[in-house]
């Protein structure tokens, strides 16, 4: 069974959430990015991409009123948040900050 959004952010993991859209520029030189970022973290961080026109829910809850918005997560509280194209080494920087917590 696929878990919940609110399920996977509850991780004890750092969890990166990519708020995105199929038709956003900006939204496609992400993908790249998090690959990468994926690459380096390997398991200790979860990176999920929401697509805010399939859910819109998701995206209003959290707020989201701009793409690629860029949220980490741990144990469902938001520790850092950002708008627009984000570098790979400072999502990693960021992430790493709260892995440990």
């Amino acid at each position: 069974m696929a878990q919940s959004f609110s399920e996977i952010i509850n991780n004890n993991y750092p969890v990166l959430v990519d708020f995105y859209a199929d038709w956003c520029g900006p939204c496609r030189l992400m993908k790249p990015i998090l690959e990468e970022v994926k690459n380096k973290m390997g398991n200790d961080a979860i990176i999920i991409k929401v697509d805010v026109d399939k859910s819109p829910a998701a995206a209003e809850a959290c707020q989201v009123s701009g793409i690629p918005t860029l949220i980490i997560f741990k144990n469902g509280v938001v520790k850092w948040r950002q708008s627009g194209v984000v570098p790979a080494n400072q999502l990693i920087q960021q992430l790493n900050k709260y892995k440990n917590q």
